[in-house]
């Protein structure tokens, strides 16, 4: 026994509990705090992966997933947003805590946060750059309004007709019902769009919508039509020309539920919307839903990632049909919406190509004064007796490119079918996508080895018509002079591809001049483009019975406006998919540019070479001089290897920013010009 009375298996058990106290790290007592998932506001590829924080015991009531937060991250205060709350890390090292929680309002839903993944993932970009697209900027004082939704939406308004009259009545029933049907919708020449998306929307058994349009100009055709069905308080605009107060205004109404429909342009395909249940766009072709930052993705893609994702139906529509919806009908993905043949006939006006020969336009002064055929001039003149005329004519700017010299068709490369082009001097003309130079082309069409520029569209077309219809006013719409609506009275409207008003009662004619000048620029996209193009200005002008006649002045056997002519947009895009699956282009197949240095570009591209498996079919272009200090270079693979092509420019583009290699490439897939 001991003096103090214990033995000595009690005194060794109490030296034991000492030391342990003693020792204890105080790393063990901080693991007692909950765990914030946090994604950093970082753009380097090989840091593109969540962070976990822990929180303070003051923070912890605000940092809530999707709040605004700061961190400490290598040495710098940076932005985050909160994924995940966590009872525990599986981080071996020692956490750092929160700094700060910007604000409260859960922005980022875990929704949005599993798309902006996926858009990431597709693009080969990070989360960092697709977050700064899906959340707008904070306003403190727009967040100390009174947003949130305290009385319900107000009932939808009934309307005298229904725009989904003509069509098969499945898809609409299915959204009724609360179901998640996939169309691609075909509308009949004529149609009021905007009513159909309204309508549409109203539909949704109670469902949120969002509801996409190319431009300020058809945004508000489309909130006149949902303030018509839905009333004015059961919608809410979200644009990036609201302005910054005024769009997060409009986000954080979205986010609210204070109503469960949302229009807008490009950025509004991220908008919160409340138990979403359709997403629908329209005129999905149109460039303007090509994002131009970073990962750059398109509008048409993040919507069809939401509808698969959060299983709510999908509706691109529009009066032509792009390459990328006939390939959604072709995988499955989606249906085809469209009017009965006879229906779509009944509605289309009247189609016509005029030869843009000497011989045509000796048959009339005035035509010849006006570069019109004298066919064109005739059909012009006789629409002018009963209301205005709608005359197109291509816009200034188009970068230069080569044609026939005798057929004017595109010269293409032989090997890639990339444009040709002429930058300078004597030397033979080169492909703009894989630079081999172009010494014995010989024109496909008809044979002549000559070239020429395609030089700009008549500059004073307006001036022109003014003095062959002396006494007739001419309107024009076009860059910063855009016109949206023109009355039903008898005038000439001269505009440019995409800016053409909306005739009141339609056109009584429509004249579509220099259409080889818009199947010359140098984009691979140009066909499908004017044909676009075309269709989106000949669906403004009345049908057949009505009088209405369009005018093409061009080439009677090319392809594209034989499209317009059958008024068969349909046909055209399953043609297009099928040359570019042979070519092995977009959509057909799985397509990135890079651009850089042109060290950094062949570094990138060396490194993806030996990530790529030899059965994925990689294959390079170029690069390409674009410019004395950067180069480009196109990299394709069939669409079955897509996922392992973005995935393996992520890793490679991850390689090079690890070990920090000079030089920044940009990373842009399926982009949506490309020649």
């Amino acid at each position: 026994m001991t003096s103090n009375g214990d033995s000595p298996e009690q005194l060794t058990l109490l030296r034991d509990t000492v030391r342990k106290s003693r020792t204890k790290e105080p790393a063990e007592i901080t693991t007692t705090l909950p765990v914030a998932r946090i994604a950093v506001d970082v753009s380097l590829p090989h840091l593109d992966r969540p962070f976990d924080y822990l929180v303070p015991d003051d923070l912890a009531a605000a940092a809530q997933p999707g709040a605004r937060v700061k961190v400490r991250f290598a040495g710098k205060d940076l932005d985050g947003f909160v994924l995940e709350r966590l009872d525990a890390s599986d981080h071996d090292g020692k956490l750092v805590r929160l700094r700060k929680v910007v604000s409260p309002e859960q922005v980022l839903t875990p929704e949005i946060a599993d798309l902006c993944r996926a858009v990431a993932d597709r693009y080969a970009g990070v989360l960092a750059d697709v977050t700064r697209l899906a959340v707008p900027p904070r306003h403190a004082k727009v967040e100390g309004e009174s947003l949130r939704c305290d009385q319900p939406p107000r009932p939808p308004v009934s309307t005298s007709r229904s725009e989904w009259a003509p069509y098969p009545p499945g898809f609409l029933d299915a959204v009724a019902r609360g179901e998640a049907p996939r169309a691609v919708w075909t509308a009949v020449p004529g149609a009021d769009w905007p009513l159909a998306f309204a309508q549409a929307a109203a539909a949704a058994s109670g469902r949120g919508a969002l509801l996409l349009a190319p431009d300020a100009r058809d945004l508000e055709r489309l909130a006149a039509a949902c303030a018509e069905v839905l009333g004015e308080s059961g919608f809410v605009t979200l644009s990036a020309d609201l302005g910054p107060t005024a769009r997060y205004r409009a986000f954080l109404s979205a986010l609210h539920g204070r109503a469960r429909v949302v229009i807008g342009t490009r950025a509004a395909a991220f908008a919160p919307v409340t138990d979403l249940g359709l997403v629908a766009m329209w005129d999905d072709g149109d460039e303007s839903y090509a994002e131009p930052r970073a990962p750059y993705p398109n509008a048409r893609e993040v919507l069809l990632l939401r509808a698969f994702r959060q299983k709510c139906a999908a509706l691109l529509g529009g009066y032509a049909r792009s390459a990328e919806a006939a390939a959604v009908l072709e995988s499955g993905f989606a249906h085809e919406l469209i009017a009965d043949r006879k229906v779509t006939r009944a509605a289309a006006p009247s189609v016509h190509i005029a030869g843009e020969s000497d011989i045509d336009l000796a048959r009339d002064p005035s035509a010849r004064a006006a570069r019109l055929p004298s066919r064109a001039f005739e059909i012009a003149r006789e629409g002018l007796r009963t209301g205005p005329v709608l005359v197109q004519v291509p816009r200034a700017g188009y970068l230069p490119s080569l044609v026939c010299q005798t057929c004017r068709a595109p010269s293409r490369c032989s090997t890639c079918g990339g444009t040709l082009r002429r930058t300078g001097g004597s030397g033979p003309a080169s492909c703009s996508v894989c630079g081999r130079p172009a010494a014995d082309h010989r024109c496909p069409e008809c044979g002549d080895t000559r070239m020429r520029a395609a030089v700009i569209g008549a500059r004073r077309t307006a001036e022109e018509l003014g003095r062959a219809f002396p006494g007739i006013v001419v309107r024009t719409s076009g860059g910063d002079n855009v016109l949206d609506v023109v009355p039903d009275a008898p005038a000439l409207v001269v505009s440019t591809p995409g800016a053409e008003p909306v005739a009141e009662g339609g056109y009584s004619a429509a004249l579509l001049l220099d259409t080889w000048l818009m199947l010359a620029r140098p984009d691979l996209r140009a066909a499908e483009e004017a044909v676009r193009r075309w269709f989106n200005a000949a669906a403004l002008v009345r049908p057949a019975s009505a009088g209405g006649m369009v005018i093409l002045v061009g080439d009677p056997s090319a392809l594209p406006l034989q499209a317009i002519v059958r008024w068969s947009p349909e046909g055209y895009a399953a043609r297009e998919i099928e040359e570019r699956r042979t070519a092995r282009l977009a959509p057909a197949a799985k397509l990135a540019e890079l651009t850089g240095p042109a060290e950094s570009v062949n570094d990138l591209v060396m490194r993806l070479r030996d990530l790529m498996p030899p059965s994925a079919g990689l294959e390079v272009l170029g690069p390409v001089d674009l410019d004395d200090e950067t180069v480009r270079a196109v990299v394709r693979t069939p669409r079955a290897h897509g996922t392992t092509l973005v995935r393996s420019l992520k890793e490679s583009q991850s390689a090079r920013t690890t070990k920090k290699n000079p030089g920044t490439v940009r990373i842009q897939v399926d982009p949506p010009s490309f020649g």
